[in-house]
């Protein structure tokens, strides 16, 4: 069986509370053998419960960061102890951050603004940080290139750009993830299926992002881990490996990235 990470995912979200046990098991029989679960918080307790669940489940590490779209509701004063938890060793990265564009659920300004303090965080904490960017890959690329190049690692999560917002990135030595969007049939998916051949192997990772984004087969169900394999699957042929090769390399780089240590027999 080959051993897959999930990069980006959000298994302590309501929609698994009915089966999240489960669901768990279900992505260690598919080869799942450790989750990044993706802080996407609201407020300060949300932030807290996304590292007490990585706490309690061997295999899950935390991420404690402000989605874009709730970059207006962070409260200032909450903002300390955001960074105070972030700076926790089973911590292992900042974000997701970034540009949202397609929804602009917070003002741009003040996106761009909570996107400039979380790079700051990641630099001074020295851990990678999660980029969320939508519609907005120009910006992301300038800012990123004047503030976090050389002193930040940065993962682009779910890249839904086109190859020219892809080569961005290369040239900024991130990291791009893909999600289940690459497995999708329609014309929209289809920059996103191009830019694939472009990443280096070794700067190349695979996430659910679940509970959203199952990849085909499984489109419009409730993504999870155990789907990841679908979207390696998708990867490997756009970059004409075997399905081992892209699934070792995946592991690899996501390891190193977020200095994941190599679990001994069952992990998550």
């Amino acid at each position: 069986m080959i051993e897959l990470i999930d990069s980006h995912c959000h298994v302590d979200a309501s929609d698994f509370d009915v089966d999240r046990e489960a669901m768990l098991e279900r992505a260690r029989a598919a080869g799942v053998t450790q989750l990044v679960l993706v802080g996407a918080s609201e407020s300060l307790g949300q932030a807290q419960a996304t590292v007490d669940f990585a706490r309690s489940h061997e295999g899950v590490y935390a991420t404690v960061g402000v989605h874009p779209h709730s970059a207006a509701k962070l409260d200032e004063t909450w903002w300390p102890a955001l960074c105070e938890l972030a700076a926790l060793p089973e911590v292992v990265a900042v974000g997701e951050s970034g540009l949202d564009f397609y929804y602009d659920e917070s003002p741009r300004p003040v996106q761009e603004a909570r996107f400039r303090d979380h790079i700051e965080l990641a630099a001074r904490l020295g851990k990678p940080l999660i980029c969320h960017i939508r519609d907005a890959h120009e910006l992301a690329a300038e800012m990123l290139g004047a503030q976090a190049k050389g002193r930040v690692q940065t993962i682009i999560h779910c890249f839904t750009g086109a190859p020219v917002d892809a080569q961005r990135y290369i040239d900024l030595d991130c990291y791009i993830s893909f999600s289940g969007v690459v497995s999708f049939k329609g014309a929209s998916a289809q920059p996103v299926r191009d830019s694939v051949a472009l990443v280096p192997l070794e700067r190349l990772l695979v996430e659910t992002d679940c509970p959203f984004l199952a990849p085909v087969p499984h489109r419009g169900k409730r993504n999870e881990p155990a789907f990841l394999v679908e979207t390696a699957k998708v990867l490997a042929g756009l970059r004409e490996l075997e399905l081992p090769e892209l699934a070792a390399a995946t592991v690899a780089n996501t390891r190193r990235v977020f200095a994941l240590t190599q679990p001994q027999g069952t992990c998550i």
